[in-house]
């Protein structure tokens, strides 16, 4: 008999002639059958997505791809201008951005959704005990703010409106909209939702794990920064960008 707590991966595997990735053949049931966006629920899920479910992750996809010249991308240019000759180097430079100030909060705000989804007392408390609990630590706020989105990130509301056209349930959704008006209260000023906010519930709402939701971004950021490379070789930005570093940091002898 075996035991299914054993090392083992349920993912993939071939034979002389053959690829299967979650028990599909590669070759007769996906290639040129599955879209991108369906082969990576598949292979995440174990499961072939719904429509809503491909809809609100390709529509997620789309969002965080691109956002211009932003630390991820500069990063990116930089060291492709250092080593051209290994892309996939400035590829990972830039992705190691996606972290938890730009890109990667999504995971943060999907945990605040998930505990007030959990409340005995409902959304709209549960949403008022986060606010009120993280105003006074003053920690970051996941999910919210822009620095440059004012007052409200123009993508928020359409990611959440693919999502609802969709049929997804919108319990996510409910919960992220409770927060920010708790949110509006506790602060005395309006923090717009911002992408990852919008992105943490609609991943929320097909039963995306918490634990992979940054890496979703990472794989979309990925296609944007490829982008940017060849943006890069054609039109180069790399040593501009460090002359204007130059310009503005100058140097000052400490204390003076």
């Amino acid at each position: 008999m075996t035991d299914i707590n054993s090392p083992h991966t349920s993912i993939a595997r071939h034979t002389a002639s053959a690829v299967y990735v979650r028990e599909r053949d590669l070759v007769e049931e996906l290639i040129g059958k599955v879209s991108f966006t369906q082969m990576m629920i598949l292979q995440l899920l174990g499961r072939m997505p719904t429509p809503a479910e491909t809809a609100v992750l390709d529509a997620v996809l789309v969002t965080i791809m691109e956002h211009g010249h932003t630390p991820s991308s500069i990063v990116t240019r930089l060291i492709y201008d250092s080593a051209p000759e290994a892309l996939q180097s400035a590829v990972a430079a830039g992705l190691l951005g996606v972290a938890g100030t730009f890109v990667g909060t999504m995971e943060g705000c999907a945990k605040l959704i998930d505990e007030i989804l959990a409340d005995p007392g409902g959304i709209e408390a549960g949403a008022t005990a986060v606010a009120t609990r993280i105003r006074a630590a003053r920690q970051p706020l996941p999910g919210f703010g822009h620095p440059f989105h004012k007052p409200d990130d123009p993508r928020s509301p359409r990611l959440m409106a693919v999502a609802e056209a969709a049929g997804v349930p919108g319990r996510h959704i409910a919960a992220l909209k409770a927060l920010s008006a708790a949110v509006d209260k506790a602060w005395g000023r309006h923090l717009t939702i911002n992408a990852t906010g919008a992105i943490a519930a609609v991943l929320g709402e097909i039963g995306m794990p918490q634990g992979v939701m940054r890496g979703i971004a990472v794989i979309s950021r990925a296609a944007g920064l490829v982008g940017h490379i060849y943006e890069e070789q054609r039109i180069p930005t790399a040593r501009h960008i460090w002359d204007a570093v130059g310009e503005a940091v100058p140097y000052r002898a400490e204390g003076k």
